[in-house]
């Protein structure tokens, strides 16, 4: 969905970069793995700061980074708290687990573990602050849940 609105607003599509580090992985990811993904997460958002794109849609961010580490270390980095306050997003589209789960190489939380991801993701933008909407249906519904939230939630140049 977040290339989809990338294209809609002409924007630029950061994508999930998680997903293509721990496929490329010749072991288990280990929490040294999941701190280079958040490091790389940080450096795309740095580099929006000199992009001409206007609107950037980032597939996943720093907080579902926080609620991994947790999940499946049980702590986070020293360092994480700091940069998810010194990048801000202006709106979070929090998908609901509405769509039916895949399982993949990479996907390890199906069934009741998914609610349970989602209660924290929820909870950690609650715990920031941060403005969010929850998008859920399928499809174009979907689609247009996300267009609604961004058109009454960011200011649109």
């Amino acid at each position: 969905m977040a290339k989809q609105l990338a294209e809609l607003y002409n924007g630029r599509y950061i994508p999930e970069f998680a997903r293509e580090y721990v496929e490329k992985l010749p072991h288990h990811y280990t929490f040294a793995d999941v701190e280079a993904i958040a490091n790389t997460q940080i450096d795309q958002y740095q580099s929006t700061k000199s992009g001409s794109e206007q609107i950037f849609f980032f597939d996943t961010w720093l907080i579902i980074t926080k609620v991994w580490f947790n999940w499946v270390f049980g702590r986070t980095p020293e360092w994480l708290e700091d940069k998810i306050h010194d990048c801000p997003i202006d709106l979070f589209l929090l998908c609901r687990p509405d769509l039916p789960w895949e399982p993949d190489a990479v996907r390890e939380n199906g069934g009741e573990n998914r609610l349970k991801l989602y209660d924290q993701y929820r909870n950690e933008l609650n715990h920031y602050g941060f403005k969010y909407v929850e998008i859920g249906g399928s499809g174009e519904v979907r689609l247009q849940s996300a267009i609604d939230a961004i058109n009454n939630n960011c200011l649109l140049l």
